[in-house]
């Protein structure tokens, strides 16, 4: 599932920020970022998002920045003079015009900015804050994916109305009647007995008795309609249940496609075929899902 997060604080002289993105993933695939001085607090953040995100690759990153006040600006006086000493000597004709002060000092090393001391308890409070606001940008992140889950439970929840619909469509198909089954068959046979060839009608008989028998898909149809409610159950209860609705379409897909191969009806057969279109939409949909 996808999200995105950012939650920014200040613990004096740092200002820092996360940027907390998620996408679908099979699994957990968590990659952290963390700026210099920070590399304490690497495992806690670290745990936090594995103990809190069940699926997906998540990208966390973390910037922090020091107030302009930590920082001071010192004049290269040596390399302003010999800068000046070799414009001095330099043959500059007539038509370069004159150095002016914001020149020089745009020099390269002319103007120097100096870091103040890192302050240790500064930066582990500016650490124990940013660990808080890893909190509140996953509870974001998190907030996120589950308006995105409730969208996807619908979708999700259309497509098992139709895979009910068209199961209970091949269920009262009048081909799955006793007498359109016997009718068929005797059809059949009759072709069969007509044919100049040495066949045992007995034997036809029993074959024929076989091949119904065959030919009824009450239990394929009772196992579509115990997945379906399975899967209706998962999306009721919640939580992350994507690999689990990714077996019952694998299941589903297993009973659509031998309903299709015992179908003696063409009826029955179109019936299974939207039944597959309709199951690998549904697999689709909840590769999205955690």
């Amino acid at each position: 599932m996808t999200g995105f997060a950012r939650v920014a604080g200040f613990a004096p002289p740092y200002h820092w920020t996360w940027e907390i993105k998620s996408v679908n993933a099979k699994g957990l695939d968590v990659r952290l970022r963390l700026p210099s001085g920070f590399d304490a607090i690497e495992s806690a953040a670290r745990s936090m998002l594995t103990q809190r995100l069940a699926r997906g690759a998540c990208y966390a990153t973390l910037t922090a920045d020091r107030e302009a006040s930590a920082r001071s600006v010192r004049l290269n006086v040596e390399a302003l003079a010999a800068l000046v000493a070799a414009l001095r000597e330099a043959p500059i004709g007539p038509d370069v015009g004159r150095v002016s002060v914001d020149g020089l000092l745009a020099a390269p090393g002319v103007v120097e900015t100096i870091d103040a001391d890192v302050d240790e308890a500064a930066l582990a409070a500016a650490g124990t804050e940013a660990l808080a606001g890893l909190g509140c940008a996953i509870d974001a992140l998190l907030a996120m994916r589950r308006i995105e889950g409730a969208s996807l439970a619908c979708l999700v929840e259309a497509r098992l109305e139709a895979i009910d619909r068209l199961t209970h469509a091949a269920d009262i198909a009048p081909a799955r009647r006793p007498e359109a089954i016997r009718a068929r068959l005797a059809q059949t046979v009759a072709a069969l007995l007509e044919t100049p060839s040495s066949l045992d009608a007995n034997r036809l008989h029993q074959e024929a008795v076989l091949l119904a028998a065959k030919a009824d898909v009450r239990e394929e149809l009772d196992r579509l309609k115990t997945h379906v409610a399975a899967a209706r159950q998962l999306l009721v209860a919640g939580g992350p249940i994507g690999r689990r609705l990714d077996f019952l379409a694998q299941e589903l897909a297993r009973e659509a496609n031998t309903l299709c191969a015992k179908a003696i009806d063409i009826s029955l057969t179109t019936i299974g075929l939207d039944l597959k279109t309709e199951i690998e939409q549904f697999r689709e949909q909840i590769q999205n899902l955690e």
